[in-house]
C-alpha cells in the first residue's frame, strides 16, 4: 500500500517520522517506584515548598534505569513531593531504559522535567538517541504521558532526524557499511616485512 498522491505521500512521511521518533515505548514506568539517589558537590535549600533545592558540582541522579548528570540541578517540591527538576550543564545528560527495554539517551544545555504534567523540555544543543534514530535541534518537548514529541529550531536552528530502517543492526548515528571496512588483502599469506 503506497501513497497515491503527493498529499498522501506527505501524510505517510509525517506518520513515518512520528512513529520513528516519538517513543512508542514510553519511559520505564517502574522507575518512578524506585528510590532516587542523588549526589552532588554542594546542596543548598530548605525543607519547605517555597524554596527550591539547588545542587551543584557534578550532580548525578539515579532512579531505577534513569540516570542524569548535570553541572547544576534545581529541585522543586510541592506537598513534600518532587514537582519539577531542572538540569543544566555543558551539556546535561539523561539516559533511561524504555518499558520495552530499548535504551534512550539525551543531551542538552537545559533539561526541564515537570513531574506533575510529565512533560520534559530539552533546550540548547539537544540530541536524543534511540536505536531507531536520532533527533536533534534547539528545543524538544516530550510528553511522557502521550508519547508526543514536538521539536523546532529557534532562530536559524533546524530540526534534524535520522531514522534507521527496522532491519539494521547498526546503532543510531552509525551507518551500516555497504562494503567491508577493509578490502581483503591479496598478500594476506605473505610474511610480514622483516620476518
Amino acid at each position: 500500500m503506497f501513497p497515491e498522491t503527493p498529499k498522501h505521500a506527505l501524510a505517510w512521511l509525517v506518520v513515518a517520522i512520528a512513529m520513528a521518533t516519538s517513543p512508542a515505548a514510553l519511559a520505564r514506568k517502574s522507575d518512578r517506584n524506585q528510590p532516587m539517589d542523588i549526589e552532588a558537590g554542594k546542596q543548598q535549600g530548605s525543607l519547605d515548598d517555597n524554596t527550591p533545592t539547588v545542587l551543584s558540582g557534578g550532580v548525578t541522579i539515579e532512579q531505577g534505569t534513569l540516570r542524569a548528570e548535570a553541572s547544576r540541578a534545581e529541585i522543586t517540591t510541592r506537598g513534600g513531593n518532587i514537582s519539577r527538576v531542572v538540569l543544566t550543564g555543558s551539556p546535561a545528560k539523561l539516559s533511561q531504559q524504555m518499558d520495552d527495554g530499548t535504551p534512550m539517551s539525551a543531551i542538552a544545555s537545559n533539561i526541564d522535567y515537570n513531574v506533575t504534567s510529565e512533560v520534559v523540555v530539552f533546550t540548547g544543543g539537544v540530541n536524543i538517541t534511540q536505536p531507531r534514530g536520532t533527533l536533534s535541534g534547539e528545543r524538544v518537548v516530550y510528553n511522557m504521558t502521550s508519547g508526543e514529541v514536538t521539536s523546532g529550531g529557534e532562530g536559524a536552528g533546524r530540526v534534524k532526524m535520522r531514522i534507521m530502517p527496522r532491519n539494521t543492526g547498526a546503532p543510531a548515528g552509525q551507518t551500516t557499511p555497504e562494503e567491508p571496512a577493509t578490502a581483503p588483502d591479496a598478500d594476506a599469506d605473505a610474511p610480514a616485512e622483516g620476518g
